[in-house]
């Protein structure tokens, strides 16, 4: 919290002012991470020009044994394309671009006001006797990275494709065949993986880690049939891209921007995570579970508030950020990390097959505005004082409360009155039927 106040005092400028300026900078007390969401995948794509870095990481729980891969890929893919990657690194990524809950507090209103004005933003495998010849399979590549056996594919017939990933021991479900013949159509590679069980005893990790794929290519975009191909209801996809241009959008799906800035009551600090949940479900069912939503939209070299401080250098380069590297000048943020010249896209989906019957198709736009999932609360002012301002702060201050009522009670969809409740105030009063003018003349 301190650091957060510090920053605060540098970024910002401050002036005795006759009204109030609202300023950006609060204080952080929670974030909406993906650890909210079951059956949620993160996907962090690195993209400039035609080059992609890819990392892929699930919520797998279950046997290694159990564990299978199959990922369309519009290249082949050498063994150096291929890395295993630290699991803290999109952890890290999720906490800094998470939507989050700031808390402000109220200042004596009898006292002179002060105004911030904020600092603009820095410019910134298969078993030896299953024929494949006849089916139209050819192996490309077989390799061997960390925990993973990894075969790099390509088929010219879904249905053979289909026989021999089954006849190797994947499980595919049935009519998997007219995805894997829509991916075959577009001449895609499949890069298929499965846990090496005697490697990852060897490297003692308790889950799987993510895996990268760097490739070259002008198609932007992320396969996502494949993986309602055996999904069991509604998945949750987290995207995080990383480019130098400026915010990402969906060019086949409208992409929305989420709720933001809204002031709500003090209790939800301690039930963020079921607002938050409620919220997004408010959302999807909004848009007929038929948008992409956008979380997070942020120059790498800052934040205000910061859910956690920007990644590092380092960071970015080991989830394949090449551009960036430690020659680069030093950015005005004043803690770790920082790097200059990457954006931040955060993108998050809820689809099944029926609602995204298309893979997700991605634009640069060029857009360097920042958004963010960011919601308020306002701790009242308590003080004694009797000045007419702080009379007329405390005559609003009911009217305030019942307008974060009714904010809560429309994102949510929660009732009203359990919200009035929680926050200890009464219904709204009701009109005691007399006309507006009425109550101007007495006589």
């Amino acid at each position: 919290m301190k650091s957060i106040l510090a920053f605060c005092a540098i970024l910002l400028s401050i002036a005795i002012l006759p009204q109030s300026a609202l300023s950006f900078c609060g204080f952080y007390v929670a974030k909406a991470d993906t650890k909210l969401f079951n059956k949620a995948s993160q996907v962090v794509m690195v993209r400039d020009e035609d080059k992609t870095v890819l990392t892929m990481a699930n919520d797998f729980k279950g046997e290694p044994k159990e564990f299978a891969i199959v990922i369309p890929v519009p290249t082949f893919i050498e063994r150096e394309q291929i890395h295993i990657a630290d699991k803290a690194l999109i952890d890290h990524l999720d906490a800094y671009s998470a939507p989050r809950l700031v808390e402000y507090f109220d200042d004596n209103p009898c006292a002179p006001i002060i105004a911030y004005e904020a600092v603009p933003a820095p410019p910134a495998l298969g078993r030896a006797d299953f024929k494949k010849s006849s089916l139209g399979v050819t192996v490309e590549a077989k390799y061997t990275v960390g925990e993973y056996d990894i075969v790099i594919l390509s088929a010219k017939y879904s249905e053979g494709l289909e026989t021999w990933l089954k006849g190797n021991g994947y499980r595919i479900p049935k009519g998997a065949s007219d995805i894997l013949g829509s991916y075959i159509k577009q001449k895609m590679r499949f890069f298929v993986a499965k846990v090496n069980l005697k490697e990852h005893s060897k490297l003692g990790f308790s889950y799987l880690r993510p895996i990268q794929v760097a490739y070259e290519s002008p198609k932007f975009m992320l396969p996502i049939r494949v993986g309602t191909i055996n999904a069991d209801g509604p998945q949750e996809l987290f995207i995080y891209i990383l480019n130098r241009k400026g915010r990402v959008e969906t060019t086949n799906y409208r992409t929305v921007k989420l709720p933001t800035g809204m002031d709500l009551p003090l209790y939800i600090k301690g039930e963020f995570a079921d607002f938050y949940r409620a919220m997004f479900n408010e959302q999807v069912k909004k848009e007929n579970m038929e948008a992409v939503f956008l979380e997070y939209a942020w120059d790498m070299n800052w934040c205000d508030p910061c859910a956690a401080d920007p990644l590092s250098t380092k960071e970015l380069g080991d989830l394949g950020v090449f551009w960036v590297n430690d020659d680069n000048p030093q950015p005005l943020w004043p803690g770790p990390g920082g790097a200059q010249d990457v954006f931040i896209t955060r993108l998050h989906v809820r689809y099944d097959a029926r609602h995204f019957p298309e893979d997700l198709v991605f634009q640069e736009t060029g857009d360097r505005t920042t958004f963010q999932g960011r919601y308020v609360l306002r701790n009242p002012w308590a003080g004694n004082d009797s000045c007419e301002a702080a009379k007329m702060y405390r005559k609003q201050l009911r009217e305030r409360q019942e307008h974060e009522a009714k904010t809560l009670a429309s994102l949510t969809g929660w009732n009203i009155n359990n919200i009035r409740k929680k926050m200890n105030i009464a219904k709204e009063p009701k009109n005691d039927g007399q006309k507006w003018w009425e109550k101007i003349w007495k006589d």
